[in-house]
C-alpha cells in the first residue's frame, strides 16, 4: 500500500498515517529469530511485562526466561474472541525464522505459568528440536494491540477479521497478536515462522501475503523484512529479491551476513552472491507512538547492489 491512505484524512493525526507519508517500510521489522506465541485472550496490558497478563509474581519469572533464551514472547488470541476461556488448553507456538534453521511447533498448556516448564535449548540451538508438533503452515499474526497504540486497533482488527474469515487453508491460524514493534506501520502482521513482516497492508494485500507464503513465494506489498536480519540485512535481502523480481526465489534461498557497518552480503542457495551498500538516513521527527513525544526515526537506504 503507498503513503496515499496517509492522506485520506486531511491533516493526518494518527502516528501510523504521518509515517506512511514520507518513511519506507524496507528495514523496519524488529530484529527478533525466535518466537514464542502464547493464547491468552484475557486482557493484556500496555505491555505484556506490566503485571496485567500474568501477575506480579510469574511475570519477572517469564521475562527472565524469555530474554535469557533470547526469545520474543507475543501474546495471541482469535479474532474477535474476548471471552477467557477458563480451564481451557492456551494454544502455544514456537518459532525459528533464520533460513537455515526455520522450523515451526505448536503445544498446549494450561496455564501461562506451564511455559516456565518448557524448554527454551531451541532457541540458540539450531540442532535442538522444537517441543510439540510440527507445524507446516504459515502462522499468520496480526497487531491489534490497542492499549499499546491506537492504530493497532484500528488498523489491524479489520485485518485480522477478514482473513480469519477468508475461506483459505490458513484461516485456523491467523491470530490477533500484542505489539509486534513497530505501530507506525500498522496495520502490521508477521507471518511465521519465517518472521516475515509487513506493515501498512490492505485486507488483499495481507491475504496475498499469507497466499503466497503458504505457496512458497514472497509477495512484496506492504514487505518490511525478515525478523533474524537487522534492520540493513531485511533491506538488503529484499533489494535483491526485487533484482531478481522475474525469477521465483524460494523463502529460505537467501541468507544475509555483515560487511561492515553499512554494507551487507546477501548468498543465494545457489551460489550467486550480491553486495549491499546501504545507509541510514534520519528523517524529520515525528511520533513513533500516537501520544508520544515527537522523535527522530531512521531509515535504511539501499546505495548500490553488487554482483561479486
Amino acid at each position: 500500500m503507498t503513503a496515499s491512505r496517509a492522506t485520506d484524512d486531511a491533516s493526518p493525526t494518527r502516528c501510523s498515517q504521518i509515517s506512511a507519508l514520507d518513511e519506507p517500510l524496507p528495514g523496519t521489522a524488529t530484529h527478533v529469530g525466535a518466537w514464542l506465541c502464547l493464547e491468552h485472550p484475557a486482557p493484556w496490558g500496555r505491555d505484556i511485562f506490566d503485571g496485567t497478563a500474568f501477575g506480579a509474581e510469574l511475570t519477572p519469572l517469564l521475562k527472565a526466561r524469555v530474554d535469557d533464551a533470547g526469545i520474543r514472547l507475543m501474546l495471541i488470541r482469535r479474532p474477535g474472541r474476548a471471552a477467557d476461556d477458563a480451564g481451557a488448553g492456551r494454544a502455544v507456538y514456537l518459532a525459528r525464522s533464520h533460513p537455515d534453521h526455520v522450523q515451526c511447533a505448536r503445544l498446549t498448556v494450561d496455564t501461562p505459568r506451564d511455559l516456565l516448564d518448557v524448554d527454551f535449548a531451541w532457541a540458540a540451538d539450531p540442532a535442538a528440536p522444537l517441543p510439540g508438533s510440527t507445524v507446516t503452515g504459515p502462522i499468520t499474526l496480526v497487531c491489534t494491540h490497542g492499549r499499546r497504540d491506537v492504530c493497532c486497533a484500528i488498523d489491524g482488527r479489520p485485518i485480522a477479521a477478514a482473513l480469519a474469515g477468508a475461506a483459505h487453508p490458513t484461516a485456523d491460524h491467523v491470530w490477533e497478536c500484542s505489539h509486534t514493534g513497530g505501530h507506525r506501520f500498522a496495520p502490521s502482521m508477521i507471518v511465521l515462522p519465517t518472521g516475515y513482516s509487513y506493515g501498512r497492508v490492505s485486507a488483499g494485500d495481507a491475504a496475498a501475503a499469507v497466499r503466497g507464503i503458504a505457496g512458497g513465494v514472497l509477495p512484496s506489498a506492504g514487505l518490511r523484512g525478515r525478523s533474524c536480519w537487522d534492520q540493513p540485512g531485511q533491506a538488503a535481502e529484499l533489494a535483491v529479491r526485487e533484482r531478481l523480481a522475474g525469477e521465483r526465489i524460494p523463502l529460505n534461498a537467501l541468507t544475509v551476513r555483515s560487511d561492515g557497518p553499512d554494507a551487507r552480503i546477501v548468498a543465494h542457495q545457489d551460489g550467486r552472491r550480491w553486495r549491499i551498500a546501504t545507509r541510514t538516513e534520519p528523517l524529520a521527527p515525528r511520533a513513533a507512538s500516537c501520544g508520544a513525544a515527537p522523535k527522530t526515526v531512521a531509515a535504511v537506504r539501499v546505495e548500490a547492489v553488487a554482483p561479486l
